[in-house]
């Protein structure tokens, strides 16, 4: 297929076209660089910096320890229940409200519940919290049930 002289002449026509169009944008692209350098050099510094500060935030925000709950079964035997060791109550020298905030105690209940089931102050309970400690030589509520259960003082 040959091209004849009219096609020709439309074809040098639209590449110069075109490689003109090339050169103004070139140009232009060129001059709106130069004219606004620090507006661009501006722009990729702020470009950068909130790409960093994403990439921190991410970061920082990840927790690094992850908490799993476990749930376990326990079996506690009832059938053998055991009578209280009055003779260990009286080798402590426990009094009998320090036995009842003893025994509440052990049910995990705070000061503040102890004091509203017994009728009695929140500094009573603290006096009767630290004598119960002096007496079975520990340091936390916790250890003072598990000596207690031990010893047979409370069931």
């Amino acid at each position: 297929m040959r091209l004849s002289t009219k096609h020709k002449e439309i074809l040098i026509y639209c590449i110069s076209m075109a490689l003109l169009l090339f050169l103004l944008k070139w140009l232009e692209a060129r001059f709106i660089v130069f004219n606004y350098r620090l507006d661009f050099f501006i722009g990729a510094i702020a470009i950068v910096f909130t790409v960093l500060g994403i990439w921190l935030a991410l970061k920082l925000v990840k927790p690094k320890v992850e908490t799993r709950i476990i749930e376990k079964e326990v079996y506690i035997d009832n059938s053998a229940q055991t009578e209280i060791n009055q003779k260990e109550i009286a080798k402590l020298g426990i009094s009998k409200r320090e036995l009842d905030v003893l025994n509440l105690m052990a049910t995990g209940l705070s000061n503040e519940e102890i004091a509203g089931k017994l009728f009695i102050s929140l500094n009573t309970v603290k006096t009767h919290s630290s004598n119960i400690f002096l007496k079975l030589d520990v340091k936390r509520r916790t250890q003072a049930a598990e000596k207690a259960k031990r010893l047979n003082i409370i069931h």
